[in-house]
Order: C-alpha cells, then structure tokens, then sequence
C-alpha cells in the first residue's frame, strides 16, 4: 500500500469548483484499525465516486466505486463525511472543514443530477424509437442539457441558501460575545463560513455561465438547421417542379406510343413475352425508354430521365443500325426471358439424384460463457477452442464451393459472341457470390491442413470442383472448377481479418481467374471487403464494401464494381451495386446496378455527354441508356431456413454423404457431422480432439524439419517451414499477372474413378 503519510491532504490545485461535472482531489479514507486513515485520490464523475492510491493508478486500477444516486451523505463532525449506498460506507476525512465543504457541496450537486438522470431514463425508456431520428434526439438531449442546467442552479440556490442562513448565525451570536477568546473562535468560524458562501457562489455564477455558453451555442446551430432545412425545401420545390414536366413528357410520350409501334418492323421471333407487351416488335431502340445515368467515377447514384420525341426520332434514325445493329438478337432474346432464365437450366436438366432439401433444425442451445473461460486457463490466445455455438455445420472449403450457386450465369457468358456482354455475365456472377452471406452471420469450421472437399455435378449441370487447405499459416484455400459447358475457374483464398472492436472486417486475399474455353477470353478479379457488425453487443449483421476491377486479359476490357457500404443516414438502396463496363480505350458500353443481396441489371449505353456539375465541383458524365435488362436474380430461401442457418438450397446439400470420397472429404469431418445432428457438446469434444490432433502433427513436422537441417540434409531452405506440401495443388508462376499461387497439378479425379486413396494422410 503507498503510504503518503497523514501530511497536508489539499485538493489538487488544477481540481475543478463544485458545480462542473468532474471534481478530484486527495481525502483520508478510513482502511482499518490497524492504519487508520489512508491518503486516497478521489474522482467525482458522472455521478460516480471513485478511488485510487495515486494519480497514476487512474490509468489502470479502481480501487472502489460508489454510486450517489443510491447513497446517503452525512456529516459527522468539523472534517468528516460519511458515504453509504446498500452495504458499503466511505468514513472520508478533509484537511479543513472548507476543504470538506467543498466535497459535500460537489457531492450533493453530483447527487442531484445522478438521480435525475435515473429518473429521465426511466421515464424515456418505453418511449424511445431505435435510433430513427437523429434530429429529434439531438434536440431533446439538448433540453435535457438545459433543464439539467437549471437544476443545478436550483441546487446552487438552496446551498447558498442554507449557508447564508448560517452565516447569519454566526454573525449572529458574534455580537452577543463577551470572552475575548470565545470571541477569536467565533470570529474563525464567521471567516469560514464566509469562505462556503463565497465557494458556493462561485459555484452558481460557474452553472450560470456554463448555462448561458450552452445556449448560445445551440441558438448558432438552430438558426443554422434552419437555414438549412429553408434551402433543402427550396431544392425539393425545384425537384418536385421538375418531376411534373417529365411527368407531363412521359404522358405525351405515352399517347405516340402507339403510333411509333404501328410503324417499327414487327420482329420474326415474335416477343415470348407477346400477351404481356401486345403492340411491341422485336427489342428495337424506338420502342424503349431512354434512361440517363450519371458516370460511375463522379457518383454512384443513377438518375433515369424520360426520353423526349426529339430524342426518340434520332434514335429511330441513326442508333438502330450502329448502337442497336451491335447488339445480337439472342442476347435480346435472352434479356426478354432473363427473369426466369435462372429456373430454365433446372427444367432443361433434370437432376438424376434426389438431393436432399432439409438438414436438421438448429437447436436452441444457450450459450454458458464459463464453459468457454474454463478452458482458456492458462493457454495462449491462439489454442484456446471455441465451441461450435458460434459455427455453421459447414467448413470454410464448402462455403468457398458456394460460390458456384449461380454457375449458369457461367454457362450463358461461354456462349455468348460478344466479350462485352460476356463481361456482364461476369460481373454479376461475381456479385451473385455474396448473396449467400446476407443471413449468415456464424462463421465455418476452419478446415484442417490437408482437408479437401469435392463437388461433383457432371451430370447435372457439367462442372466438377475441388478444394483444399493448402496452408495453415497463414491458412489458405485452393479451388479448381472446371465445367463441360465451356468454362475453367481456380483461385487461391487466404483470409486475413481485423477486429475493430465494434465489427469484424474480413479481408479475402487473392485473385480469381476464369477462362472460357472457345473464345480464350480470361478474366481476373479480386474479392470485397466483408465487415461483422455488432460483435460485442446487438444483432449481428454482415455489410460488403470496397471496388471489384473485372479485367479481360485478352481484350483489356474492364468492368468496375462499387459496393457501397450500409449508412443510417444515406438515401441509397441498402446493399447497393453499380458498375461501368469498358472496353480496352476506356470507352463505357454497359451501366450495371442492383444489389448484391437481390438482383443485378444491365443496361446499354447508346450514347454520353457532359452534364452539369456535381457535388465536387466535377463535371459529370451522362449516360443514355436502353432500358435495363435482369442478368441475375437471387433464388428464394428454402422453407423454413431461419431454423437450418439460412442455408440456400446448394448450401443444404454440401454436407450429404457421398459414396466414394477422398478421406480428407470435409464430408467426413466428425465434429462438423455431430453439429450438423445437433449434438453440440459432443461436436465441442470432438473439435478440441482434432485441434489438439493437429497441432501434434506441426510439432512433430517442426521436429523433423530441424532434425533435418542439424544433419545437413537435402532440405529446401525455408519456402515451406512445415515441410508440407499440398496433395492436388502445387505453386506455379502465372504467366498471366505474373503472381505465383496454387493450381490444380491433377490426379484427383483419377484417383477417385480407382478409389485409391492410400496417398491422403489421416486428418480426422
């Protein structure tokens, strides 16, 4: 214990006066009968009386807390104050009885206002919205602010109050004194309460001005919302205006319509979609509404303008044989039937297996955080297990598989002629991948080195895929798809996270590379950021946010993908995705946009111009577009998916037994089995077991490799320290973008067709 002895105990001098929100110094605090009186410094905040040795301890260490709300405070003699609250009492000691004064003013002011707060916030409790309107919560924290002002000059006045009234007292009994030492002592005591009332003033005229500050400052900041909110009306006016003449364009536009239609060339494959759109010819520019959107590079918003007659006649004229003369009539045909394109491949090819389209339900286990602590004792960070409550019965090389829910998308761009159309196709496939995650919030089991999982579906839509842990430090996965309709797909996928204390960002390193097989065109693109938000307290919900750059290597044609991330207080569509896609001058073809969790759409640019200036002080790009035609749209959720991890109708057959799977098969991991049945404590023993199981196989593998060098041996001087080397992956060199990652070396399916698996080590 520091021992600051019973010396001079002043308060601080930089310590604020009674009537602010924080007030420190030194006061003696009664230990036991064995020390007495120790010296302690003390912080009044918030409501809350707090203790520590010394000064510096403030950073680190609390040695007691009261709170005033609930206490009582008395005082016992001249230097003596007594706290309680519940079962504890402080028997505090001053050095004066002015110093003491001071502490008991500061502490019934710090009283007052801890029980208002305790009565505002029961009185707010059942009223208050989440977090809906920001306005109207600043304003009413305000007034709390100011009516917590007036309250402590309501304070401060009852306390000058009572010691002006013993001040009187003592004026009081002064003159009717005869002893002239009697009179020293009272003339003592007159100074001192003299130097309360002075205190206590100083104290009032502090909250007046403190008072009077805060008023000002908020009465600038009204007369600047409300300046504010007069221009915002005043642009709406404006919008509103506008929105009426093309209101009023549209109309017009709509009354020709007929007469445009009855003179375009009725198309020969005449529309599928003919009761719907009765007096419409093929997918012909004249009968489609002009759209203009602004350039991706000055805003991701897009602003769609109702073509005039002047516009719908050029167009007529001269864009039918360049803008809309490019574009093939099947993909015209397949834009009109896009909407249901993603069921056609299922109708086309029957599955000849039944798959399976439920799993168990997810049992509602209570999560006992000593379960997890007890096991933390004495370990490090990096070994300490984690249940699989906060898992889904589903391994990182299967969610990776995922990927591939919408591999028709795929299909169509190997058969389409142009690259640019491709190229859309692309993109949404891209998109389409993180439409899975929008509910999952549990993360997969972290495969073990060597795991693998296949994925064959030759017979029903023509790809097989195959993954594998290749690293476990840093952990990384490798993925090979290769597909009879015309397409390959490999990437490398190493995870790297960062915990922001309110959310999680998760970070996929590594490109993904795709060829089409008749064309060559070979595409490369790297994934977004994913972020977890509410880790510590709420609901947990998953955000993506950052650039996708789509390349052709062959043609130098780009596509640039914008995720915009979740704001309370943006105007944008949730979950939002725009694109541009460009060709290898730079040249904008195509605008997408959607959301990442529903659909995506595409729309043809015919031609661009310089409009008028943005928000920065940019000029911005206008685009004149076709109308948007669906490339993706997202499959609904299995019944009753809340209750199977919201896991998609691929996801649900991922984990389905399989006959004649390698041994490394995530199918055939026990603990991820048990969880997927619902026996969690079991799974929780037997993750541990196999965690445990791992690490013995890296220490006797470090082993080795340092045996290794100490002999002199032929061993390669540190690319892989493990000494581990994958089974159906190695490292090469692309030739491509010049990185060096993992890529499918062969033999696996080989081995398979053999059912030879003797080379696989035993993981499980």
């Amino acid at each position: 214990m520091s021992d600051q002895g019973k010396g001079s105990a002043s308060t601080s001098a930089a310590a604020p006066t009674p009537g602010s929100d924080t007030y420190k110094g030194w006061l003696f605090k009664w230990t036991n009968y064995l020390k007495g009186y120790q010296r302690r410094w003390f912080v009044l905040s918030n409501g809350l009386l707090s203790y520590y040795r010394t000064q510096a301890e403030m950073a680190h260490t609390c040695r007691g807390t009261i709170n005033l709300a609930t206490a009582h405070i008395d005082t016992e003699d001249a230097c003596n104050i007594v706290l309680s609250s519940g079962g504890r009492t402080y028997h505090l000691k001053a050095s004066t009885e002015v110093e003491r004064q001071r502490w008991v003013t500061a502490l019934e002011l710090a009283k007052a206002k801890a029980i208002r707060m305790m009565n505002d916030q029961s009185d707010d409790s059942g009223d208050e919205e989440p977090a809906s309107q920001s306005d109207r919560s600043e304003i009413q924290g305000t007034l709390k602010t100011l009516v917590s002002k007036l309250d402590d000059l309501s304070t401060c006045n009852d306390l000058i109050a009572k010691h002006g009234a013993a001040l009187q007292r003592s004026l009081s009994e002064l003159e009717g004194l005869r002893v002239p030492v009697e009179g020293g002592e009272k003339i003592k005591a007159v100074n001192e309460r003299a130097t309360l009332f002075r205190i206590t003033s100083n104290a009032m005229i502090n909250a007046c001005r403190d008072f009077l500050d805060l008023a000002e400052t908020h009465s600038r900041r009204w007369q600047r919302a409300l300046q504010y909110e007069r221009e915002q009306r005043t642009h709406l006016e404006e919008t509103i205006e506008q929105l009426a003449k093309q209101h009023n364009s549209l109309e017009r536009a709509w009354r020709e319509a007929p007469t445009l239609a009855a003179s375009a060339p009725t198309a020969p494959a005449a529309n599928k979609e003919g009761s719907e759109r009765p007096l419409k010819g093929e997918a012909s520019d004249e009968d489609e509404d002009t759209e203009y959107f602004d350039a991706m590079e000055d805003s991701p918003a897009f602003i769609t303008v109702t073509a005039t007659e002047n516009t719908q006649h050029r167009r007529s004229q001269s864009n039918l044989s360049g803008a809309s003369g490019g574009h093939s009539n099947d993909w015209n045909q397949d834009d009109h039937v896009s909407p249901s394109y993603n069921d056609v491949s299922g109708k086309e090819l029957q599955p000849r297996r039944q798959r399976r389209t439920h799993i168990p339900d997810k049992p509602n286990y209570s999560l006992n955080l000593w379960s997890i602590m007890k096991n933390c004792i004495g370990k490090e960070l990096s070994k300490i297990p984690m249940p699989v409550n906060f898992n889904e019965p589903l391994s990182m090389l299967q969610r990776l598989t995922e990927d591939l829910e919408y591999h028709e998308l795929l299909d169509k761009a190997a058969r389409c002629d142009s690259s640019m159309e491709q190229m859309c196709l692309v993109a949404a496939f891209s998109i389409s991948s993180y439409s899975t995650t929008v509910h999952r919030t549990a993360k997969p089991f972290n495969p073990l080195l060597g795991e693998t999982y296949e994925l064959d579906r030759v017979e029903e839509f023509g790809y097989r895929s195959l993954c594998e842990q290749v690293s476990h430090h840093p952990p990384a996965a490798a993925h090979h798809v290769i597909s009879q309709r015309g397409w390959t797909l490999w990437q490398e996928i190493t995870i790297a996270s960062k915990f922001r204390g309110k959310y999680l960002s998760i970070m996929p390193l590594g490109a993904i590379h795709l060829q089409f097989h008749s064309s060559g065109n070979y595409y490369v693109w790297r994934k977004v950021t994913s972020t977890v938000h509410n880790i510590i307290v709420g609901k947990l919900w998953i955000d993506q946010s950052g650039d996708i750059e789509i390349v052709n290597h062959r043609s130098k044609e780009t596509c640039q993908l914008k995720f915009s991330p979740y704001s309370y207080f943006s105007r944008e569509v949730p979950r939002k995705v725009t694109g541009v896609v460009a060709d290898s001058a730079g040249q904008a073809h195509y605008i997408l946009s959607g959301t990442w969790d529903d659909k995506i759409e595409s729309a043809k640019i015919v031609q661009s111009s310089r409009g008028g200036s943005g928000s920065e002080g940019k000029q911005k790009t206008v685009y004149q577009t076709l109308s948007p035609k669906l490339l993706w749209k997202k499959y609904p959720l299995p019944e009753n998916a809340e209750n199977m991890y919201y896991f998609s109708a691929l996801a649900l057959t991922l984990n389905e037994s399989e006959d004649g799977v390698g041994q490394t098969d995530s199918r055939l991991r026990p603990d991820q089995r048990l969880m997927e049945a619902g026996r969690w404590d079991e799974a929780n023993a037997e993750k541990q077991r196999l965690e445990e199981k791992q690490r013995a196989v890296r220490r006797r593998r470090d082993a080795e490799a340092t045996d290794a060098l100490d002999e002199e041996c032929d061993y390669d001087s540190g690319e892989e320290y493990e000494g581990y080397q994958p089974l159906w992956f190695h490292q090469r060199r692309n030739s491509v973008t010049g990185e060096t990652n993992f890529v499918y070396k062969g033999g696996y399916w080989e081995a398979k067709e053999r059912q030879d698996w003797s080379m696989c080590p035993e993981i499980f």
